[in-house]
């Protein structure tokens, strides 16, 4: 079968070869492309494809309806909403994900930007190259906090138990209570409780039609005047405007957004970055090296591999 990789994956190519080794031993071929926005040129590279390999791009139902052959799409990502999925429905192509790859990366950086903004780490670092001192900068820890997580999937668990480990109390909100974190003492609660008592809010939910702006003008209000809010979920969980807003007007002390409502690079008139009290990434949550390469393990072998000898791992539809 044709194997189609539609954008870099953060390795070299040597190395995605040497993973998928098994499955190019058995006759399949990879074939690599550069990530491109031309929608034309996207349904060449598809037109002949057996299985498609993405990973955030956006995946067109055009595009899905010129590969003829399209029989399975392993996307290299935990976030399936930039495929169309209804588009492949109709063709009757399976899809899968790469759960788990960043389970370990996007708690690291998490915790990587609430203790910059509780240290004031950012703004220090540029106190200290111009001769300036602490003076002025508020230092804070996590522990002893109300540590809110919004989602107790693989990644928020294991936020939750880091959270522990610093001595902060844990309120969760998600769908489903996970057993094991209440055993540990986490706390579940209404969205609108854990928004009033937390002093630091991390967002770990997937992007669907409910959780779109689950964040906004008006539960924003619930938030402490000296809480933190934190997204490495997906940018339109939160309300932009309303954070922007909330922020200026000093509703909240504090915002880390690795993910926005659009893929950086952000446009200068781009309303968050004019907003106190920030610190903005481009995406990175999920973009360690050793998260790329986990990554590809999963999508080549966990699921190609296993796709073609009749096995459908970490199945979306």
């Amino acid at each position: 079968m044709k194997i189609v990789i539609l954008e870099d994956l953060a390795i070299p190519e040597s190395q995605i070869m040497e993973i998928a080794k098994p499955i190019i031993d058995q006759g399949h071929e990879l074939v690599f492309h550069q990530k491109t926005e031309n929608i034309e040129l996207q349904k060449q590279y598809v037109k002949d494809a057996d299985i498609l390999v993405i990973a955030n791009m956006p995946l067109k139902g055009e595009v899905i309806r010129a590969a003829e052959n399209l029989k399975y799409i392993s996307v290299a990502f935990t976030g399936f909403d930039h495929v169309d999925l209804e588009a492949c429905k109709e063709r009757n192509i399976q899809v899968s994900n790469a759960a788990g790859y960043a389970t370990i990366a996007v708690p690291e950086l998490v915790f990587g930007m609430a203790i910059s903004m509780l240290r004031d780490i950012v703004s220090l670092d540029k106190k200290v190259r111009f001769g300036g001192t602490k003076n002025g900068s508020r230092q804070q820890e996590i522990y002893g906090k109300n540590f809110g997580i919004v989602g107790t999937g693989a990644i928020g668990s294991r936020v939750a138990k880091i959270a522990l480990a610093f001595g902060a109390n844990v309120l969760a909100y998600s769908n489903r209570e996970n057993e094991e974190l209440k055993s540990m003492g986490v706390k579940y609660v209404s969205l609108e409780e854990l928004l009033k008592e937390s002093d630091i809010v991390s967002l770990h939910t997937p992007l669907t039609p409910e959780t779109t702006g689950l964040i906004n003008k008006d539960n924003i209000k619930l938030m402490k005047p000296n809480s933190i809010l934190i997204n490495t979920a997906r940018g339109p969980v939160v309300d932009t405007a309303a954070v922007t807003k909330a922020l200026k007007e000093g509703l909240i002390s504090g915002a880390c957004l690795d993910v926005f409502d659009m893929e950086p690079p952000l446009p200068s008139g781009y309303q968050i970055l004019t907003a106190p009290n920030t610190i903005l990434t481009a995406h990175v949550g999920y973009a360690t090296e050793e998260a790329m390469v986990r990554r590809a393990h999963i999508t080549f072998m966990d699921n190609i591999y296993n796709w073609l000898k009749g096995e459908h791992h970490n199945k979306v539809i």
